[in-house]
């Protein structure tokens, strides 16, 4: 396994759980399901430049959990940002599962977000007016989905995320920590590569955060998917595979944790 050099230079994760290393099959490497080279990003704000990305290169490993920490401005929410093509990075190349983005139009943007990408933020953005199935079930509705297929799908993930009883409720009637687990439910119906979580348990106590890292921990050691988690908390960072510390839209520091370390 490489290790982080100085700030800016590559970084190479190798996901393993239970000692197998999910960037290899059969012999054969695997892309990284997630490539940044040399991503920056400049806003300009009347005569201001702000750097909120400084040439990050970073690769991470299909079915890691990886998390990035650091202060407010620190550019955690910018990186998401340019993974999920919702901004554009000013200069450097991005790559998904393998795939180069350059080049991608907004419509491009958008159907990779309905196929191969989950988004859940620290705000629930759950719609008032639909029940929590009618919620959960919208990204499918959006790519055309319908009928017998939805309802099962659907069934299966509010199960996943414990909000089966809940099902026929509206977002008002709910908690703050199940308003969360119908936001993760909706980001992983579609059966998304990469599930990107910004700050997920910001507007949440100690125990109901708990429990949604832990529904992330579970989406990454049961089902593979690959999980990049924003957070300020220590004790959400430590349930990563992986963590980042960022500081000035710059990758610092990068500590492996022990649990993800064995077998490796």
């Amino acid at each position: 396994m490489e290790t982080l050099g100085e700030p800016g230079s590559a970084v190479k994760v190798v996901a393993s759980r239970n000692g197998v290393i999910y960037e290899m099959r059969a012999g054969v490497p695997l892309p990284p399901m997630v490539t940044l080279t040399e991503v920056s990003k400049i806003y300009i704000r009347g005569s201001d430049r702000i750097c909120g990305l400084d040439h990050v290169t970073l690769d991470i490993g299909s079915g890691s959990f990886c998390a990035f920490v650091g202060p407010s401005g620190c550019g955690k929410s910018t990186l998401l940002n340019v993974i999920a093509g919702l901004d554009l990075p000013t200069s450097g190349t991005i790559h998904l599962d393998g795939r180069s983005t350059a080049g991608y139009s907004s419509d491009d943007w958008t159907r990779t977000r309905r196929h191969s990408i989950g988004i859940v933020f620290q705000a629930f953005h759950l719609i008032p007016g639909l029940t929590v199935e009618e919620n959960v079930a919208f990204p499918l509705l959006l790519r055309g989905e319908q009928g017998r297929k939805v309802r099962e799908r659907v069934a299966d993930v509010l199960a996943l995320v414990r909000m089966t009883h809940r099902a026929a409720h509206r977002p008002g009637e709910l908690s703050g920590g199940e308003q969360q687990r119908v936001a993760v439910a909706r980001a992983i119906v579609h059966e998304p590569k990469i599930l990107l979580a910004d700050e997920p348990t910001g507007n949440l106590d100690s125990q109901h955060g708990a429990e949604i890292i832990g529904l992330l921990k579970t989406l990454v050691q049961e089902f593979g998917h690959t999980v990049l988690l924003v957070t300020h908390s220590a004790a959400a960072a430590e349930a990563a595979d992986y963590v980042w510390a960022m500081r000035d839209g710059r990758l610092m520091t990068r500590t492996m944790q022990m649990t993800s370390a064995q077998g490796v």
